[in-house]
């Protein structure tokens, strides 16, 4: 076994050190970049069977570090809100003390709305689907009465139910309800909703974006009431908020997002476009915008600090009270969700930020309004590529030369390798991170880090074995005498 081990140590040094280490280094330059490639493979071209193949080996490779990458670009510099389009009424914990506990009946909602709609908004969306009957109407409290109060249950009766006073409310001023889809069947769930027409330009996209089978969306007489439906549900990678659907597959057809249906809504557009083509979903549009996405249909979304979007919130306590000024409301698109304790769904954001999923939604409309978009289009990737490999083929054709003029400084400047390496790939992530904040471009500083870096590792280790190789083939020192002569040792006779 030693043996073994040891004729393979002598093989590894052989490899490194032929012609200088450059055939390692160009294995090492070529294996990792189809890595890479791999791990982001391009929807614009063919997918070969190989890849699944590299991604079940290798899996999140590139990934993980390609998306610190882009998390570190936000934190580093986040959105800052220059408008302020949308308006949260949040049920926080102050309207739960004041009100009652959650769910509210649906009258309570209904007053809501209307409270809301007297404000005269662009448009209400509602962070909350509604799939069951409130127990608390009229006419379900009737069949809970005894025999005895007949009388009473037949008043009852006669009164008009919380639902039909919701959609009343629903119906007299724009208004989205928000469904969640699932790709599995579960109490309360659907297996279609009220949706608006989609219309596509180009190719059919429904087998490239998100697909779900079934959607757990309000009653059927609320949905005839809103002006739309769109869904909730946004893209969780590792816990964390990056990407959210701007459009996806409800069985076999195409449903918006709430930003998205938001926006269609308050234009009063009677369709939803989505632009696409034989690799995917190139942008969503409605009206006169066009939000590029993802070829999955996903935004990916730019991220503002909580800290600056604290403005956007008001108690709804405050709403139903009448304590709110009417220019928090007016022209706004407003968002109805819960943000009391124990009933939001919280989100982490790629700032750190733990943050209401309502918030979220804002965010998204908010971008939108600001024409701020993040963007990663499919040429970047092959242009990434062509930097990494025309960058390590100059560097395989170059270091090894022993007359260059970077072998001479790095033989003549202590750890001139490690300053070189640094210099290198600091100069490469503040170019990557100048594209990010001017035009929005996600650049993968990180893999072409990573493989350069082990492009210029391989040279380093071919340096020590043929340091090591020429320290055991030496010859032994023999001792000279103060005059130089060589063979005589201080105890020679003269």
């Amino acid at each position: 076994m030693k043996r073994y081990l040891a004729e393979t140590l002598l093989f590894i040094k052989r490899m490194l050190g032929a012609r200088k280490g450059r055939p390692a280094a160009l294995v090492i330059l070529l294996l990792l970049s189809l890595i890479n490639l791999c791990s982001e493979w391009p929807r614009d071209v063919w997918r070969p069977a190989f890849v699944d193949a590299f991604e079940k080996l290798i899996p999140d490779s590139f990934g993980a570090p390609r998306e610190l990458l882009f998390d570190h670009y936000q934190r580093r510099f986040p959105r800052i809100p220059t408008s302020e389009p949308v308006t949260i009424v949040e049920i926080d914990d102050k309207t739960l003390a004041a009100t009652g506990q959650w769910p509210w009946p649906r009258n309570r909602l209904a007053a809501l709305v209307d409270a809301i709609a007297a404000m005269q908004p662009v448009a209400i969306g509602l962070d909350i689907y509604m799939p069951e009957p409130d127990q608390t109407s009229p006419d379900k409290v009737a069949d809970n009465l005894p025999p005895a109060e007949a009388e009473l249950a037949a008043r009852l009766r006669k009164l008009p139910s919380h639902e039909a006073m919701l959609a009343k409310s629903l119906a007299a001023v724009p208004t989205i309800l928000g469904a969640a889809a699932y790709d599995h069947a579960a109490f309360a769930t659907s297996t279609d909703m009220r949706s608006v027409p989609v219309l596509v330009h180009g190719t059919d996209p429904l087998d490239k974006v998100q697909r779900f089978d079934h959607v757990l969306a309000s009653l059927p007489e609320l949905q005839a009431a809103a002006q739309g439906q769109a869904m909730l549900n946004v893209a969780l990678e590792q816990g964390t908020v990056r990407r959210v659907p701007m459009v996806m597959a409800l069985g076999d057809k195409l449903v918006p997002s709430l930003s998205i249906e938001m926006l269609r809504v308050a234009t009063g557009s009677p369709v939803l476009d989505v632009y696409a083509d034989a690799y995917g979903v190139q942008s969503v549009g409605v009206a006169d915008v066009r939000v590029p996405t993802q070829p999955d249909g996903d935004f990916w979304l730019h991220f503002a600090s909580i800290r600056t979007t604290q403005n956007r919130y008001v108690s709804a306590r405050d709403v139903l009270q009448g304590h709110v000024s009417p220019e928090r409301i007016h022209n706004k698109l407003v968002l109805i969700g819960l943000t009391g304790s124990g009933l939001t769904d919280m989100r982490t954001t790629v700032l750190n930020e733990l943050v209401p999923g309502i918030e979220i939604q804002a965010q998204i409309i908010e971008s939108i309004f600001e024409g701020r978009y993040l963007r990663r289009p499919a040429w970047l990737k092959w242009a990434e590529c062509a930097f990494t490999l025309t960058f390590g083929l100059l560097m395989i054709w170059y270091v090894p030369r022993a007359d260059s003029h970077l072998a001479r400084f790095m033989r003549t400047v202590p750890k001139a390798s490690a300053v070189v390496g640094v210099g290198l790939n600091l100069l490469i992530l503040w170019s990557c991170m100048v594209l990010f904040r001017a035009f929005g471009l996600l650049v993968d500083a990180a893999s072409i880090f990573i493989i350069l870096s082990a492009v210029m590792g391989s040279f380093f280790s071919t340096a020590l074995a043929d340091g090591d190789a020429r320290h055991k083939t030496a010859p032994a020192p023999t001792a000279s005498d103060d005059h130089g002569r060589i063979g005589r040792t201080p105890e020679s006779p003269v």
